[in-house]
């Protein structure tokens, strides 16, 4: 499975990399609108827009909320999982979570979503980051560095932004 859910290490590979050295992920877009839209349509609106096909545990039809203190995906049968703890909850500007998708808690990185004002609407920053707690450092960065401008760029179209 190749997406943001993926913690293989990459081809080849026997040892997973260490994660010294490796940088955060930083993606960035611009939605239409003002902050608090923008922070509402990502945080309350997420099951509308968020690619459960490609970046899920349970696939298509299950659903992704933010419920109290923990982004939790549902499963059609009832079946849950918790993707991450939140820490740091500053609506409408930023939170900050311990993000663990499709494994455990044991085996988080950090995830920190920014929303600032600028010309043509809100931008949306995404840094995520300490990889030295994932169970394979290196390959869960590159299969993040290849999902988050996918997700970001669906958000855009739900917020009812031109695709990048």
């Amino acid at each position: 499975m190749e997406n943001l859910f993926s913690h293989a290490a990459g081809p080849g590979s026997n040892e997973p990399v260490p994660a010294e050295g490796l940088e955060p992920v930083v993606c960035t877009a611009v939605v239409p609108g003002p902050v608090s839209r923008a922070f509402i349509g990502f945080t309350d609106h997420t099951h509308l827009w968020w690619p459960m096909e490609t970046n899920s545990v349970y696939g298509p039809g299950s659903y992704v909320e933010f419920e109290e203190n923990l982004i939790l995906e549902t499963a059609d049968d009832g079946r849950s999982a918790a993707w991450g703890t939140i820490d740091d909850w500053q609506p409408p500007l930023s939170f900050h979570a311990s993000w663990y998708p499709g494994t455990t808690a044991l085996w988080s990185t950090e995830l920190r979503i920014a929303f600032r004002a600028v010309d043509g609407g809100t931008e949306v920053r995404v840094v995520h980051d300490g990889w030295e707690g994932a169970e394979d450092p290196a390959g869960t960065r590159a299969s993040y560095e290849k999902g988050w401008p996918d997700v970001l760029e669906r958000f855009v179209r739900f917020m009812g932004g031109a695709e990048a």
